[in-house]
């Protein structure tokens, strides 16, 4: 059995994806960083009590992690790979950059 394939993807790849509903994006910053900042349609699933099982990819669906700045999206991804619970045949992703990125690219930003 292979090992998933974790590829990075760039902000506008993504929204793109986004804006034609393909994708569950899982931010995994703390609850705090959340509070601040998030991208508009991302569910919160903190590293500190990061649990694959809890991740439930519709079928048809990308699954993207991300974080601030792309580390702890890096993280996740290989946790979800070690445990066996990745979709099976399909790769995961990472924001690349994180929500840094997304931000510069100019991409939107729910505040507060």
């Amino acid at each position: 059995m292979s090992a998933p394939d974790i590829r990075i993807e760039s902000p506008e790849t993504i929204q793109d994806w986004m804006s034609r509903d393909e994708v569950l994006l899982v931010d995994v910053r703390e609850p705090q960083e959340w509070a601040q900042a998030r991208i508009p349609g991302a569910m919160l699933l903190p590293l500190s009590s990061f649990d694959p099982a809890a991740i439930d990819l519709p079928p048809g669906k990308k699954l993207v992690f991300h974080c601030r700045s792309g580390v702890r999206c890096g993280a996740a991804a290989e946790m979800l790979a070690a445990s066996g619970l990745a979709p099976k045949g399909a790769p995961i992703h990472r924001l690349g950059g994180g929500i840094i990125a997304w931000e510069q690219a100019g991409l939107p930003i729910e505040q507060g």
